[in-house]
């Protein structure tokens, strides 16, 4: 048997293999290296323009990180809240265009006036007269569907501007103030619980429903006023 070459032993060796790729002979040598594998592809001279050599290096990893087994770890979850405050929206609402341009913002700005659901009944627009009969008719409010002695409360906060009979068909009639041009009306009530002056709240009582002035049976007659123009009701509430 033949002795190993000694000046082999204890080192590895460099194999060269040849391969076909594309139909063009290309030398692949795997040179093995104390840090890992360099591989280095060798192009055919007329490619070498179109396709230079490629060099792969090992990429380095890093050491892993471990943490105290005896640490204490906790998690806790910031507390966020926010608190819608709707007075405050109106207040910042700027009304200079009059009925015509109803602010984005102004939905939601006012509160229901009634406790209960608002059940919708003859809208803001012109209508047919239930008293006359007559056509085109403009109704300047929104109805709610509301028993007589139903509580009626101020649907933002505000001053007290009338507080009587309305002389053209409202009845007892409730008007607040409440500023930039923004007022509330409250028609057709069997009683009166305010006064003109009185700074009330948001959700204040300022009476009960009723079938006084100009009106075919127990509702709500609401209205909504931007710089003494009347405005679809529902655009604000």
């Amino acid at each position: 048997m033949r002795p190993r070459n000694a000046s082999t032993s204890g080192r590895r060796r460099a194999e060269t293999k040849t391969v076909s790729v594309g139909g063009a002979a290309q030398k692949v040598a795997i040179t093995a290296a104390t840090s890992g594998l360099i591989l280095t592809a060798a192009m055919p001279t007329h490619a070498a323009a179109d396709n230079p050599p490629v060099t792969l290096e090992p990429v380095a990893v890093d050491a892993p990180v471990s943490a105290d087994p005896n640490a204490a770890i906790g998690f806790e979850r910031t507390s966020v809240s926010s608190k819608y405050d709707p007075d405050a929206k109106l207040a910042s609402i700027s009304v200079a265009a009059g009925s015509h341009a109803v602010p984005a913002a102004a939905k939601g700005t006012l509160s229901t006036p009634l406790d209960s659901a608002l059940v919708q009944t003859s809208g803001f627009g012109h209508r047919t007269s239930p008293i006359t009969g007559e056509a085109g008719e403009m109704h300047n409010g929104q109805d709610f569907a509301a028993t007589c002695g139903t509580a009626v409360n101020a649907a933002a906060s505000g001053t007290v501007v009338f507080a009587g009979w309305h002389p053209y068909g409202g009845g007892n009639r409730v008007v607040v103030d409440h500023g930039n041009g923004v007022q509330t009306t409250y028609n057709h009530l069997s009683n009166i619980a305010v006064t003109v002056g009185t700074e009330i709240d948001r959700g204040f009582l300022v009476g009960a429903s009723g079938t006084t002035g100009s009106s075919t049976g127990c509702h709500l007659h609401f209205e909504v006023m931007v710089n003494g123009e009347v405005v679809d009701p529902l655009n604000w509430l």
